[in-house]
């Protein structure tokens, strides 16, 4: 039923951006002004308050709790946990807003800085730190973390209103197949989103490199050929496509980021990383909860705060399902620190060494690469390339990096989808995948003719919005669920200690009175 409800949806969704791409592109502005207005500050609390469970489960004394049996071990190794999860949580986004965002920033910059100003670059650097770092990868974690807890210690399905139907609350834990069909849609809306705008970087990198006609006739024909690869790699299952596309990109992603430290302004980018996350520490908690209430015309902070924590929030199931699928045998403290904190450091050094490199070129060398982004966002990177020496090899890189990435995030949400779907089993069928495969990719494609980047983002926003409060629930039941079993836990240990001290006594050990005699 659940199923059914939720692929009617998305496919009714799916043919309206089709046969009435700008009636869907007006609803969606429309709805998209409305929740920024009214519920931007919901976004600001939910996810700060994300980032403070994250550190309290990981330096508490929860942190010790394994995410399945005691002596478990790890189904992955470390590398290929964190590739896995990078390549879903992020790729395609790190890639895409690497140069476009800090130079999109220094031009427009926050309210109350001047553009095209030291200040304003700054500011960039600051902000895109702020948008990539702890914040996300705290949404992530959290949804993961309490979805590998009632699977991995309570033994519950692969489904995330396991959680939610944890709960005493009758009428909450009734939610249970609604949160389904809602993580249902904010995965496929939220991967069709990235989907999209890695077709728009794909489609710019084969124009920079091969000269292809940059257009919707092109993108659509890359999100097909994609499509069939992820497809591909997705029934091979977890252990083998998705891994080993992963880890290489990984690398791909380091040599490439390597290049331009080497290559690029060096010390600007080495400067840029130390200034920033200097400012991003200081300024964390203003930046966490900063709106304009007074700025009646002021749209920044919806267009960039607001859109990228909708943008985490509906990313979550299908990412944190995922990462807790890839996770388990790990501790609670080693969970976290491997999903925020690790992935928040390769963020900010990946924006350094590209933000860094782009703001120089702009700043110190006078490269138009602003103008580039006012055109096509998508084209910021390769502009870049173009001064950097050997630019057109790593033009071709970054244009596999993305297509590489695009199968990765395309292969996991097909995976997560079909689990969903089929009541959280960790390894659906192969003709579950690929129906959710064609699906994301119809999404995708009807979203991309509704208008472009705008009425991606827009559609991100919209159906993220419900799921935020499933976050909420998600976080209560996680916190009932560890405090119960660290109690059971310290039970357990008292009972073990007792009993050793009780063998001890009797096997001729030292007791109360003393040594016994031989």
């Amino acid at each position: 039923m659940e199923l059914i409800v939720s692929a009617g949806l998305i496919v009714a969704i799916v043919a309206w951006g089709v046969f009435a791409p700008a009636h869907l592109e007006v609803v969606f502005n429309a709805a998209l002004a409305a929740i920024t207005r009214n519920f931007g500050w919901l976004y600001l609390w939910v996810v700060l308050g994300l980032v403070v469970v994250a550190l309290l489960l990981a330096f508490s004394r929860y942190g010790e709790l394994k995410l399945g049996a005691e002596d478990e071990d790890p189904e992955f190794s470390a590398g290929a946990w964190f590739a896995m999860l990078f390549a879903a949580g992020m790729g395609i986004g790190l890639v895409f807003w690497g140069v476009a965002e800090p130079i999109s920033h220094y031009g427009r910059p926050p309210p109350g800085i001047a553009p095209n100003t030291p200040e304003a670059a700054n500011a960039a650097m600051r902000y895109s730190f702020f948008h990539w770092g702890l914040h996300p990868w705290a949404v992530y974690s959290v949804v993961a973390l309490s979805i590998a807890f009632f699977q991995f210690r309570r033994g519950g399905s692969a489904l995330v209103s396991t959680a939610v139907e944890s709960l005493p609350w009758r009428a909450v834990n009734r939610l249970g197949p609604v949160v389904n069909v809602l993580a249902v849609i904010a995965t496929a809306f939220g991967v069709a989103a990235s989907l999209g705008m890695g077709a728009l970087q794909i489609n710019s990198g084969l124009q920079a490199v091969f000269g292809l006609p940059v257009g919707p006739a092109s993108q659509v024909g890359i999100i097909i050929v994609a499509t069939v690869l992820f497809l591909g790699s997705a029934v091979t299952g977890v252990t083998r496509g998705i891994k080993w596309l992963s880890s290489f990109n990984l690398v791909l992603a380091g040599l490439l980021a390597a290049a331009i430290l080497l290559l690029g302004p060096t010390v600007a980018i080495i400067d840029t990383f130390t200034t920033t996350l200097g400012s991003y520490l200081s300024e964390f908690v203003r930046m966490s909860l900063r709106m304009t209430p007074f700025r009646v015309d002021e749209t920044w902070v919806g267009g960039w705060t607001v859109f990228y924590w909708a943008w985490w929030v509906s990313w979550s199931p299908f990412v944190g399902l995922f990462i807790a699928r890839v996770s388990r045998g790990r501790t609670i403290r080693e969970f976290i620190l491997g999903t925020v904190a690790v992935p928040t450091f390769a963020a900010f050094v990946w924006f350094s060494v590209f933000g860094g490199t782009a703001l120089t070129l702009e700043i110190a060398r006078d490269i138009p690469l602003a103008e580039a982004v006012k055109a096509d966002v998508s084209t910021a990177l390769f502009a870049m390339f173009e001064v950097l020496p050997g630019g057109a090899l790593m033009s071709g890189v970054a244009t596999l990096l993305v297509l590489v990435f695009f199968v990765t995030s395309g292969d996991s949400a097909t995976l997560v989808l079909g689990m969903m779907s089929t009541r959280g089993n960790e390894n659906p069928p192969a003709r579950v995948k690929i129906v959710w495969g064609l699906l994301v990719a119809g999404i995708a494609i009807s979203l991309l003719l509704a208008g472009g980047i705008q009425a991606v983002q827009t559609a991100t926003i919209v159906f993220a919005l419900p799921f935020a409060l499933v976050i909420v629930l998600l976080v209560v039941a996680l916190w009932r669920g560890v405090e119960a079993d660290w109690d059971e836990h310290e039970r357990r240990e008292r009972a073990i200690r007792r009993r050793l001290r009780q063998l001890s006594e009797t096997e001729g050990g030292p007791g109360r009175d003393g040594p016994r005699a031989p």
